[in-house]
């Protein structure tokens, strides 16, 4: 029987595998590829200008991000160290230009990221991460980050594409929009099989302590404060994500949380998402309609 080390060892080579695909199979979209011709940018701008100001943003702040990994996973496995810094940072910042030079052709503001300035809760739980037993804590919080994040990009990108499709922007739609979200998916992969493979080595206290902190902190994608969560609840409002009102959040906080779920809640029999996903999309929803 193969030994656990060995397992662990045996997984991480099939990641670095899938890290380097990635690499190779989705190299960072070129700029000059991109066609930004426009039949009406103020009506794209009027329709998605919340949404693009948003990604764009988010997007552009994985130099914030990375910085962040540094301090939170000071000694990380090479793996996690390959992926964050020569294929997933690479990528996600060329998303960010393109969609940048997209809203302001199309009237929008330029996109003002935050890149450097790193929350004190961040710091603190950076202090701890020396110890090996935290940063696994912290690698667990960072997966799991990952994939509510990359699931929430891989439906606003199919939207927004289908409803520049809808206004006619083809050129927009097959240049921009859609290289970018063919380059989701492999990043949420990257996030699920790690979150697995991590989850099934932690001690007990461990997961207890990824379930208290994930309760705790989680929030969706982007936000920080108050403001950003309202734009956030905008970004659903204009995708049509809250067109079936309660009923459209569930759906979506079905789809973001499902790996959570199967992980830390799998005890919690009948349920169908953290009940914490919900409360955080309702929350920005209400943010916005106020």
């Amino acid at each position: 029987m193969r030994s656990r080390k060995g397992a662990a060892a045996a997984a991480e080579a099939r990641l670095m595998d899938h890290v380097d695909r990635l690499g190779e199979e989705h190299p960072p979209i070129p700029l000059d590829s991109a066609d930004f011709t426009m039949r009406r940018p103020d009506l794209l701008a009027s329709r998605f200008g919340g949404v693009l100001a948003y990604m764009t943003r988010v997007e552009l702040e994985v130099e914030r991000n990375v910085l962040e990994l540094n301090l939170l996973l000071p000694d990380p496995p090479p793996v996690d160290k390959h992926f964050y810094a020569d294929v997933w940072s690479p990528q996600e910042l060329h998303h960010g230009v393109l969609l940048d030079r997209l809203q302001t052709l199309a009237g929008l503001p330029v996109s003002e990221p935050n890149v450097d300035q790193i929350s004190f809760q961040l710091r603190f739980l950076g202090a701890l991460a020396h110890l090996s037993a935290i940063q696994d804590v912290s690698r667990m919080l960072y997966y799991l980050t990952g994939v509510a994040t990359e699931q929430s990009a891989i439906l606003a990108y199919n939207l927004l594409h289908k409803g520049l499709l809808e206004l006619d922007e083809q050129a927009v739609a097959s240049t921009i929009i859609a290289p970018i979200r063919r380059q989701e998916p492999g990043h949420f992969a990257y996030y699920k099989i790690a979150a697995r493979g991590l989850w099934s080595e932690m001690a007990p206290w461990q997961k207890w302590l990824v379930r208290l902190l994930r309760k705790q902190s989680f929030e969706v994608v982007g936000a920080y404060n108050k403001s950003q969560r309202a734009e956030f609840g905008g970004v659903m409002e204009a995708l049509h994500i809250t067109d079936g009102g309660d009923e459209g959040l569930q759906k979506y906080a079905q789809q973001i949380g499902r790996v959570e779920l199967e992980l830390l809640w799998a005890q919690k029999q009948g349920l169908r998402f953290p009940g914490y996903v919900l409360d955080s999309l309702r929350s920005a929803v209400h943010l916005y309609r106020r």
